[in-house]
Protein backbone atom coordinates (compact mmCIF):
# COMPACT_ATOMS: atom_id res chain seq x y z
CA UNK A 1 0.00 0.00 0.00
CA UNK A 2 1.39 3.02 -1.17
CA UNK A 3 1.75 6.24 1.72
CA UNK A 4 -0.60 8.00 -0.06
CA UNK A 5 -3.39 5.52 0.10
CA UNK A 6 -2.45 4.57 3.74
CA UNK A 7 -2.96 8.21 4.49
CA UNK A 8 -7.05 9.77 4.62
CA UNK A 9 -7.08 12.87 3.40
CA UNK A 10 -8.56 15.64 4.94
CA UNK A 11 -12.30 15.46 5.49
CA UNK A 12 -14.94 18.71 4.68
CA UNK A 13 -18.57 17.82 5.07
CA UNK A 14 -21.07 20.17 2.81
CA UNK A 15 -24.27 19.29 1.48
CA UNK A 16 -24.94 21.63 -1.44
CA UNK A 17 -29.19 22.32 -2.31
CA UNK A 18 -30.03 20.31 -5.27
CA UNK A 19 -31.83 23.33 -6.41
CA UNK A 20 -30.18 26.66 -5.24
CA UNK A 21 -26.81 25.20 -4.52
CA UNK A 22 -26.84 26.61 -0.97
CA UNK A 23 -25.77 24.69 2.10
CA UNK A 24 -28.47 22.27 3.58
CA UNK A 25 -28.62 22.04 7.68
CA UNK A 26 -29.97 19.08 9.62
CA UNK A 27 -33.47 19.94 11.60
CA UNK A 28 -33.58 18.89 14.50
CA UNK A 29 -36.89 16.12 15.55
CA UNK A 30 -37.72 16.38 11.94
CA UNK A 31 -34.86 13.62 10.16
CA UNK A 32 -33.95 15.46 7.23
CA UNK A 33 -32.11 18.14 5.54
CA UNK A 34 -33.46 21.47 5.19
CA UNK A 35 -32.09 24.61 2.80
CA UNK A 36 -32.88 27.77 4.70
CA UNK A 37 -32.38 29.34 1.23
CA UNK A 38 -35.48 28.40 -0.92
CA UNK A 39 -37.11 25.87 1.61
CA UNK A 40 -35.96 22.86 -0.12
CA UNK A 41 -36.12 19.74 2.09
CA UNK A 42 -34.50 16.27 1.35
CA UNK A 43 -34.78 12.85 3.89
CA UNK A 44 -31.56 12.07 5.87
CA UNK A 45 -29.97 8.55 3.66
CA UNK A 46 -28.45 5.82 4.07
CA UNK A 47 -28.00 6.00 7.99
CA UNK A 48 -30.13 2.50 8.70
CA UNK A 49 -28.60 0.36 5.87
CA UNK A 50 -27.22 -2.71 7.34
CA UNK A 51 -23.22 -1.81 6.18
CA UNK A 52 -23.62 1.20 8.31
CA UNK A 53 -24.58 -0.35 11.56
CA UNK A 54 -22.86 0.58 14.93
CA UNK A 55 -20.46 -2.01 15.63
CA UNK A 56 -17.90 -2.34 18.35
CA UNK A 57 -13.96 -1.96 17.72
CA UNK A 58 -11.46 -3.69 19.09
CA UNK A 59 -9.38 -1.99 21.96
CA UNK A 60 -6.18 -4.08 21.76
CA UNK A 61 -5.80 -3.35 18.12
CA UNK A 62 -6.37 0.86 18.85
CA UNK A 63 -4.27 1.01 21.22
CA UNK A 64 -1.75 -1.15 18.94
CA UNK A 65 -2.54 1.23 15.56
CA UNK A 66 -3.82 -1.80 13.96
CA UNK A 67 -8.01 -0.54 12.90
CA UNK A 68 -8.15 -0.48 9.13
CA UNK A 69 -7.33 2.64 7.96
CA UNK A 70 -11.26 3.51 6.84
CA UNK A 71 -11.59 3.89 11.01
CA UNK A 72 -9.69 6.77 11.03
CA UNK A 73 -10.05 10.31 9.13
CA UNK A 74 -8.64 13.34 9.36
CA UNK A 75 -10.48 16.68 9.83
CA UNK A 76 -9.63 20.40 9.49
CA UNK A 77 -9.99 21.96 13.31
CA UNK A 78 -8.73 24.55 15.46
CA UNK A 79 -7.53 24.35 18.77
CA UNK A 80 -9.02 27.20 21.13
CA UNK A 81 -5.68 28.71 23.19
CA UNK A 82 -7.75 29.23 26.38
CA UNK A 83 -9.83 25.52 26.98
CA UNK A 84 -8.38 23.60 24.30
CA UNK A 85 -11.09 22.97 22.61
CA UNK A 86 -10.35 21.04 19.01
CA UNK A 87 -13.33 21.83 16.58
CA UNK A 88 -14.34 22.07 13.22
CA UNK A 89 -14.58 25.45 11.37
CA UNK A 90 -15.99 26.28 7.66
CA UNK A 91 -13.25 26.01 5.16
CA UNK A 92 -13.95 30.03 4.50
CA UNK A 93 -14.76 30.86 8.30
CA UNK A 94 -11.01 32.69 9.35
CA UNK A 95 -12.07 34.06 12.88
CA UNK A 96 -14.60 33.30 15.13
CA UNK A 97 -14.88 32.87 18.90
CA UNK A 98 -14.70 29.69 20.74
CA UNK A 99 -18.31 28.33 21.48
CA UNK A 100 -16.76 26.68 24.53
CA UNK A 101 -15.58 29.66 26.46
CA UNK A 102 -16.03 33.00 24.02
CA UNK A 103 -12.53 32.99 23.25
CA UNK A 104 -11.43 35.00 20.11
CA UNK A 105 -9.61 32.39 18.10
CA UNK A 106 -8.46 32.12 14.35
CA UNK A 107 -8.80 29.55 12.48
CA UNK A 108 -5.65 27.76 11.13
CA UNK A 109 -5.33 24.80 8.34
CA UNK A 110 -4.06 22.45 10.84
CA UNK A 111 -5.74 18.68 11.03
CA UNK A 112 -6.49 16.21 13.47
CA UNK A 113 -6.22 12.15 12.69
CA UNK A 114 -8.01 10.43 14.54
CA UNK A 115 -10.77 7.61 15.17
CA UNK A 116 -13.96 7.93 13.23
CA UNK A 117 -17.19 7.97 15.22
CA UNK A 118 -19.08 5.22 14.91
CA UNK A 119 -22.22 6.33 16.07
CA UNK A 120 -24.72 9.83 17.19
CA UNK A 121 -27.44 10.95 18.69
CA UNK A 122 -28.95 13.44 16.57
CA UNK A 123 -30.40 16.75 17.84
CA UNK A 124 -33.98 16.42 18.65
CA UNK A 125 -34.60 20.06 19.31
CA UNK A 126 -33.62 23.36 17.73
CA UNK A 127 -32.20 26.05 19.36
CA UNK A 128 -35.54 27.61 20.03
CA UNK A 129 -36.09 25.20 21.89
CA UNK A 130 -33.23 24.89 23.98
CA UNK A 131 -33.15 29.11 24.30
CA UNK A 132 -35.91 29.03 26.20
CA UNK A 133 -35.01 25.96 28.41
CA UNK A 134 -31.46 27.56 29.02
CA UNK A 135 -33.97 31.54 29.63
CA UNK A 136 -36.16 29.80 32.14
CA UNK A 137 -33.33 27.85 34.01
CA UNK A 138 -31.78 30.82 34.68
CA UNK A 139 -35.17 32.80 35.48
CA UNK A 140 -34.89 29.93 38.88
CA UNK A 141 -32.06 31.68 39.51
CA UNK A 142 -32.95 34.21 41.63
CA UNK A 143 -29.20 35.09 42.75
CA UNK A 144 -27.91 35.58 39.04
CA UNK A 145 -27.54 39.12 38.09
CA UNK A 146 -30.49 40.56 36.24
CA UNK A 147 -28.53 41.98 33.67
CA UNK A 148 -26.81 38.44 32.63
CA UNK A 149 -30.53 36.97 32.62
CA UNK A 150 -31.28 39.53 30.42
CA UNK A 151 -28.21 39.42 28.06
CA UNK A 152 -28.87 35.69 27.89
CA UNK A 153 -31.78 36.38 26.48
CA UNK A 154 -30.98 38.62 24.00
CA UNK A 155 -27.18 37.49 23.28
CA UNK A 156 -25.79 35.78 20.34
CA UNK A 157 -27.04 32.45 18.83
CA UNK A 158 -26.78 29.41 20.46
CA UNK A 159 -24.04 26.70 19.23
CA UNK A 160 -25.27 23.41 18.38
CA UNK A 161 -22.13 21.00 19.27
CA UNK A 162 -21.81 17.35 18.64
CA UNK A 163 -19.28 16.22 21.82
CA UNK A 164 -16.85 13.37 21.40
CA UNK A 165 -17.24 10.18 23.85
CA UNK A 166 -16.14 6.73 24.36
CA UNK A 167 -18.19 4.19 25.35
CA UNK A 168 -16.61 0.14 26.51
CA UNK A 169 -17.61 -2.77 26.40
CA UNK A 170 -16.00 -5.36 28.10
CA UNK A 171 -16.58 -8.77 30.00
CA UNK A 172 -14.95 -9.42 34.26
CA UNK A 173 -14.23 -11.66 36.15
CA UNK A 174 -13.30 -11.21 39.51
CA UNK A 175 -12.53 -12.91 42.83
CA UNK A 176 -12.38 -11.36 46.00
CA UNK A 177 -11.51 -12.06 50.13
CA UNK A 178 -13.42 -10.14 52.90
CA UNK A 179 -15.36 -10.37 56.13
CA UNK A 180 -19.02 -10.81 56.37
CA UNK A 181 -20.36 -9.13 59.75
CA UNK A 182 -23.70 -10.54 61.56
CA UNK A 183 -24.68 -7.81 63.27
CA UNK A 184 -26.39 -9.22 67.13
CA UNK A 185 -26.73 -6.94 70.49
CA UNK A 186 -25.95 -8.11 74.19
CA UNK A 187 -27.63 -6.28 77.17
CA UNK A 188 -25.25 -4.94 80.00
CA UNK A 189 -26.40 -3.17 83.24
CA UNK A 190 -24.80 1.06 83.47
CA UNK A 191 -25.41 3.00 86.56
CA UNK A 192 -26.22 6.95 85.83
CA UNK A 193 -26.65 9.36 88.41
CA UNK A 194 -26.56 6.66 90.55
CA UNK A 195 -29.46 4.49 89.22
CA UNK A 196 -29.04 1.28 87.68
CA UNK A 197 -30.15 1.10 84.12
CA UNK A 198 -29.96 -2.21 81.19
CA UNK A 199 -29.45 -0.93 77.60
CA UNK A 200 -28.47 -3.09 74.30
CA UNK A 201 -25.47 -2.51 72.60
CA UNK A 202 -24.58 -4.00 68.90
CA UNK A 203 -21.68 -5.78 68.37
CA UNK A 204 -20.74 -7.74 65.03
CA UNK A 205 -19.59 -10.90 64.95
CA UNK A 206 -16.68 -10.91 61.88
CA UNK A 207 -16.33 -14.60 60.00
CA UNK A 208 -13.75 -14.97 56.51
CA UNK A 209 -15.78 -14.56 53.22
CA UNK A 210 -14.72 -15.57 49.66
CA UNK A 211 -15.31 -16.05 46.54
CA UNK A 212 -16.23 -15.09 42.85
CA UNK A 213 -18.56 -13.01 40.89
CA UNK A 214 -18.49 -11.99 37.18
CA UNK A 215 -20.37 -8.99 34.72
CA UNK A 216 -20.56 -8.02 31.68
CA UNK A 217 -20.23 -4.11 31.20
CA UNK A 218 -21.89 -2.96 28.06
CA UNK A 219 -21.87 0.90 27.38
CA UNK A 220 -19.46 2.60 29.75
CA UNK A 221 -19.96 6.39 28.81
CA UNK A 222 -16.87 8.26 29.20
CA UNK A 223 -16.56 12.00 28.08
CA UNK A 224 -13.65 12.30 25.54
CA UNK A 225 -13.52 15.76 25.89
CA UNK A 226 -11.77 18.21 28.62
CA UNK A 227 -13.44 21.60 27.18
CA UNK A 228 -16.52 21.58 29.19
CA UNK A 229 -16.44 20.38 32.95
CA UNK A 230 -17.74 17.42 33.53
CA UNK A 231 -19.58 17.84 36.52
CA UNK A 232 -21.93 19.97 33.73
CA UNK A 233 -22.24 17.16 31.01
CA UNK A 234 -22.79 14.67 33.76
CA UNK A 235 -25.57 16.49 35.08
CA UNK A 236 -27.33 16.22 31.04
CA UNK A 237 -27.41 12.46 31.68
CA UNK A 238 -29.70 10.20 31.00
CA UNK A 239 -28.48 9.40 27.17
CA UNK A 240 -30.59 7.57 25.32
CA UNK A 241 -28.06 5.53 23.88
CA UNK A 242 -30.55 2.40 22.72
CA UNK A 243 -31.23 5.86 20.19
CA UNK A 244 -28.07 5.94 18.79
CA UNK A 245 -28.03 6.18 14.74
CA UNK A 246 -24.91 4.85 13.01
CA UNK A 247 -22.96 7.62 12.17
CA UNK A 248 -23.79 9.69 8.67
CA UNK A 249 -22.24 13.21 8.29
CA UNK A 250 -25.74 14.57 6.75
CA UNK A 251 -26.95 15.07 10.60
CA UNK A 252 -23.81 17.08 11.25
CA UNK A 253 -24.88 19.51 8.63
CA UNK A 254 -25.26 23.26 10.08
CA UNK A 255 -24.14 22.00 13.86
CA UNK A 256 -20.16 21.20 14.65
CA UNK A 257 -18.48 18.69 15.68
CA UNK A 258 -15.52 18.85 18.61
CA UNK A 259 -12.80 16.33 18.64
CA UNK A 260 -11.92 14.31 21.62
CA UNK A 261 -8.68 15.29 23.67
CA UNK A 262 -9.12 12.28 25.73
CA UNK A 263 -7.01 9.57 24.05
CA UNK A 264 -8.58 5.96 24.12
CA UNK A 265 -6.26 4.71 26.50
CA UNK A 266 -7.00 7.56 29.19
CA UNK A 267 -10.66 7.63 28.60
CA UNK A 268 -10.45 3.34 29.59
CA UNK A 269 -8.59 4.37 32.64
CA UNK A 270 -11.63 6.36 33.60
CA UNK A 271 -14.17 3.25 32.78
CA UNK A 272 -12.50 1.23 34.54
CA UNK A 273 -12.71 3.36 37.86
CA UNK A 274 -16.46 3.03 37.03
CA UNK A 275 -16.15 -0.50 36.65
CA UNK A 276 -13.89 -1.05 39.46
CA UNK A 277 -17.02 0.82 41.54
CA UNK A 278 -19.63 -1.24 40.41
CA UNK A 279 -17.75 -4.51 40.99
CA UNK A 280 -16.75 -3.90 44.81
CA UNK A 281 -20.69 -2.93 45.38
CA UNK A 282 -21.46 -6.69 43.30
CA UNK A 283 -18.55 -8.28 45.96
CA UNK A 284 -20.58 -6.64 48.62
CA UNK A 285 -23.79 -7.92 47.80
CA UNK A 286 -22.26 -11.43 47.23
CA UNK A 287 -20.53 -11.18 50.80
CA UNK A 288 -23.87 -10.65 52.14
CA UNK A 289 -24.47 -10.26 56.17
CA UNK A 290 -25.17 -7.25 57.87
CA UNK A 291 -21.81 -5.46 56.74
CA UNK A 292 -19.13 -6.18 54.98
CA UNK A 293 -15.60 -5.60 54.96
CA UNK A 294 -13.79 -6.14 51.50
CA UNK A 295 -9.81 -6.73 51.72
CA UNK A 296 -8.26 -7.45 48.35
CA UNK A 297 -10.46 -7.70 44.45
CA UNK A 298 -8.56 -9.55 41.59
CA UNK A 299 -10.33 -8.54 38.42
CA UNK A 300 -9.68 -10.02 34.93
CA UNK A 301 -10.91 -8.01 31.95
CA UNK A 302 -11.07 -9.76 28.62
CA UNK A 303 -13.04 -9.07 25.46
CA UNK A 304 -12.48 -5.01 25.49
CA UNK A 305 -14.42 -2.87 22.92
CA UNK A 306 -15.07 0.46 22.32
CA UNK A 307 -17.00 2.94 20.08
CA UNK A 308 -16.48 6.95 19.23
CA UNK A 309 -20.13 8.54 19.02
CA UNK A 310 -21.27 11.93 19.26
CA UNK A 311 -23.61 12.87 21.32
CA UNK A 312 -25.75 16.92 20.71
CA UNK A 313 -25.45 19.70 22.79
CA UNK A 314 -26.73 22.70 22.46
CA UNK A 315 -24.23 25.37 24.00
CA UNK A 316 -23.82 29.30 25.06
CA UNK A 317 -20.62 31.04 25.98
CA UNK A 318 -21.30 34.19 27.13
CA UNK A 319 -18.56 37.58 28.59
CA UNK A 320 -20.22 39.53 30.52
CA UNK A 321 -18.60 42.11 33.19
CA UNK A 322 -15.13 40.51 32.24
CA UNK A 323 -16.37 37.06 33.51
CA UNK A 324 -17.23 34.05 31.17
CA UNK A 325 -20.40 32.01 31.86
CA UNK A 326 -21.01 28.57 30.20
CA UNK A 327 -24.92 27.37 29.56
CA UNK A 328 -25.06 23.82 28.00
CA UNK A 329 -28.48 22.31 27.06
CA UNK A 330 -28.92 18.42 26.35
CA UNK A 331 -30.08 18.31 22.92
CA UNK A 332 -32.19 15.44 23.32
CA UNK A 333 -34.17 16.23 26.44
CA UNK A 334 -33.57 19.93 27.34
CA UNK A 335 -31.88 19.50 30.61
CA UNK A 336 -29.53 22.40 31.30
CA UNK A 337 -26.57 23.11 33.32
CA UNK A 338 -24.27 25.80 33.97
CA UNK A 339 -22.13 28.28 35.99
CA UNK A 340 -24.47 29.43 38.55
CA UNK A 341 -23.43 33.54 38.87
CA UNK A 342 -24.14 35.42 41.42
CA UNK A 343 -25.35 38.90 42.29
CA UNK A 344 -24.09 40.41 45.50
CA UNK A 345 -26.50 43.21 44.97
CA UNK A 346 -29.40 40.77 45.78
CA UNK A 347 -27.70 38.34 48.14
CA UNK A 348 -27.16 41.73 50.28
CA UNK A 349 -31.06 42.42 49.86
CA UNK A 350 -31.72 39.51 51.04
CA UNK A 351 -29.45 39.52 53.85
CA UNK A 352 -31.10 42.76 54.74
CA UNK A 353 -35.04 41.69 54.36
CA UNK A 354 -34.18 38.92 56.54
CA UNK A 355 -32.43 40.57 59.18
CA UNK A 356 -35.61 42.79 59.23
CA UNK A 357 -38.57 40.27 59.40
CA UNK A 358 -36.23 38.67 62.20
CA UNK A 359 -36.55 42.34 64.13
CA UNK A 360 -40.15 42.88 63.05
CA UNK A 361 -41.03 38.54 64.67
CA UNK A 362 -39.04 39.51 67.48
CA UNK A 363 -40.23 42.48 68.35
CA UNK A 364 -43.80 41.16 68.32
CA UNK A 365 -42.26 38.35 70.13
CA UNK A 366 -41.53 40.40 72.90
CA UNK A 367 -44.94 42.55 72.70
CA UNK A 368 -46.53 39.01 73.96
CA UNK A 369 -44.41 38.28 76.95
Amino acid sequence: MSQTEDIALPVEHRFPCDNCGSDMRFAPGEGKLVCDHCGNEEPVSGGGAPEHAIRELDFRAALDAALPQAEIEETRTVSCPNCGARFEFDADTHAAECPFCATPVVTDTGTHRHIKPKGLLPFALDEETARRAMTDWLGRLWFAPGGLQEYARKGRKMDGIYVPYWTFDADTKSSYTGERGTVYYVTRTVTRNGKRHTQRVQKIRWSPASGRVARFFDDVLVLASSSLPKRYTDALEPWDLAALEPYNPEYLAGFRAEGYTVELDAGFHLARAHMDRVIERDVRFDIGGDRQRVHRIDTSVSDVTFKHILLPVWLAAYKYRGESYRFVVNGRTGRVQGERPWSKWKIALAVIAGLILAAIAGYFYAQTQ
